[in-house]
């Protein structure tokens, strides 16, 4: 039996959902986002709340929530940067369905919502120890730009960004 993939813009009062899925994306692959699954645990669900909102109805930031037979399964958020470059960020997928394609459909979801808004160049900053999201990006067509940083709240640790151009 095949699954049905969704995807949609998040909606102002699902804080309860962005936060159910962000301490779920932190207790699978802590090593991969700019935050700990102990700090998510603590963060205020007014902060999910507010940043629900806040995404619902921002032209520069927001968050796609992927679903499964109505369950949500998978996340993405999408950004301009005070440069105007367009950011994808924080994608996560439910192991259980990756074998689905969600990723894929999350990441071309907030890349046209990036370039319906102008973007012309999509980025995405990926841990260098997360092999499989590399591999995950390049596939989507991303290269590397030559960027490199430590990652902000992990310093020992680095990330490389990549870009793909948007075909129009």
């Amino acid at each position: 039996m095949s699954s049905s993939l969704t995807v949609r813009r998040i909606a102002a009062d699902q804080g309860p959902t962005l936060r159910e899925l962000r301490t779920a994306a932190l207790r699978e692959a802590p090593y991969a986002f700019g935050q700990t699954l102990e700090e998510a645990l603590h963060e205020q669900t007014e902060t999910f709340e507010a940043i629900a909102a806040r995404h619902a109805g921002s032209d520069i930031s927001t968050s796609f929530i992927l679903y499964t037979e109505g369950y949500p399964a998978g996340l993405i958020g999408a950004y301009f940067d005070d440069g105007h470059k367009a950011f994808v960020c924080a994608l996560w997928v439910a192991p259980a369905v990756r074998h689905l394609r969600g990723g894929e459909l999350l990441v071309n979801t907030a890349s046209e919502w990036l370039a319906e808004r102008g973007a012309d160049e999509i980025h995405a900053w990926v841990t260098d120890i997360n092999r499989n999201a590399m591999r995950f990006y390049e596939r989507l067509g991303f290269g590397p730009t030559g960027d490199h940083a430590r990652m902000p709240r992990q310093p020992e640790a680095w990330e490389t960004l990549l870009v793909r151009h948007v075909k129009r």
